[in-house]
């Protein structure tokens, strides 16, 4: 079964460039906006998932499924969490850190209202020592232990009231100086620190939320969990802080993802009727040639196959326009509410391959779906009076 040549579809897609650059336009568009959803998911995902250590544990209460919603006593848990065998020591100082976690409602700079920033108490220097290069301090000092200081993550700075160097937040009603501003490589980047003991005292909150520790190489935290939720002293829930973040981008992550599949449905649609627009046009105009096709020997599996193939061009190149739109958008910052501990997180859009093949496959198969009617009924033209038709 002989095929249509190639150069023939395209030679159609160059004398008729307008109306076939329209509809790839279309389809650009389409997957451009499903590119930059899922760019702004993969962003979040990496900024958490990817960033824990395996080489961090974290314990929280029994059915916890995050900080927010934990209590671990102090200090009768905490000491005896940290006198266990799988903890680091350095100098005679476990690297392990009771801490609190709590979202408070700041102003934004802009005027917009509010938004929930975490406020985490931290034990000084130990946590900073636990994330060790990851967190690093860009100005100012650490606050002191003990002290009514605090260090800042970067992007707050621009985003929060009083979040320079030399300002004060108040927590509750007590005033917490501003010392420095630190950036770290993963989820804490958007957080506040300060002395955890004075944080709770001004809270009010006398109890911990976690404890977090690094642990011994070779450590087995499977089984390591197995036995702390058992153990009749000291319950608690353990596991690594890769498999913690990870836990936490369930709930944006998958609202993410069901954004993009309704926004490309949607668009999609629409750009499937230009595509089905367009193609129908052609066929309109190419009656009279495809009645030639047919009647030199063509049969209609070859001339559906030609129409379809034109279509799928007219989707490929749909898909590469929709990734040239997208691809400014990688390391754009963002922020937006974490859903699992409702508080504002900043992260930057990830444009990875994977997200552009993505995109250009699903402006193929836009063009295909928008091809196949008016293939079909290229196919299904009656070779004498297609000829007849002027």
């Amino acid at each position: 079964m002989r095929l249509v040549p190639l150069r023939y579809t395209v030679r159609s897609l160059v004398v008729r460039w307008s109306p076939s650059l329209f509809s790839a336009l279309g389809i650009g568009l389409t997957v451009a906006v499903l590119g930059g959803v899922l760019a702004l998911r993969e962003g979040f995902r990496s900024l958490l998932a990817e960033t824990g250590s395996d080489d961090v544990v974290v314990y929280l209460r029994p059915g916890a499924q995050s900080e927010g919603e934990s209590i671990v006593r102090h200090p009768q848990d905490t000491n005896v969490l940290k006198a266990r065998p799988e903890v680091v020591v350095e100098g005679n100082v476990p690297l392990a850190a009771a801490e609190s976690y709590l979202g408070l409602k700041l102003p934004r700079t802009d005027g917009s209202g509010t938004t929930i920033v975490t406020v985490r108490g931290v034990e000084i220097p130990v946590s900073m020592r636990i994330q060790g290069p990851k967190w690093r301090l860009v100005e100012g000092k650490e606050p002191r232990p003990g002290s009514d200081e605090v260090v800042v993550g970067r992007p707050l700075t621009t985003r929060i009231v009083g979040c320079k160097v030399g300002e004060t937040l108040t927590f509750n009603v007590t005033p917490f100086k501003v010392v420095g501003v630190f950036v770290h490589d993963g989820a804490y980047a958007s957080e506040i620190w300060g002395d955890v003991d004075r944080i709770c005292a001004a809270l009010e909150r006398p109890f911990r939320q976690r404890l977090v520790a690094k642990v011994k190489e070779g450590t087995d935290v499977a089984a390591l969990e197995k036995q702390l939720e058992s153990d009749k002293q000291v319950p608690v829930k353990a596991q690594t802080e890769r498999a913690y973040f990870r836990a936490q981008t369930t709930a944006l992550g998958n609202v993410l993802q069901f954004l993009a599949g309704i926004l490309t449905t949607l668009m999609g649609a629409a750009a499937v009727l230009g595509a089905v627009n367009t193609m129908l046009a052609a066929v309109g105009a190419r009656t009279r040639e495809v009645g030639i096709l047919m009647s030199i020997g063509y049969r209609r599996f070859p001339v559906f196959f030609c129409f379809l193939v034109e279509a799928a061009a007219i989707g490929l190149v749909g898909g590469v326009l929709g990734a040239v739109l997208v691809l400014p958008f990688n390391g754009l910052q963002t922020s937006t509410t974490n859903w699992n501990t409702f508080t504002e997180i900043a992260f930057a859009f990830r444009v990875t391959p994977t997200i552009l093949a993505t995109s250009v496959v699903v402006a193929v198969v836009l063009g295909l779906l928008g091809g196949a009617v008016p293939a079909w009924r290229a196919s299904r033209l009656v070779p004498t009076a297609a000829l007849r038709r002027l």
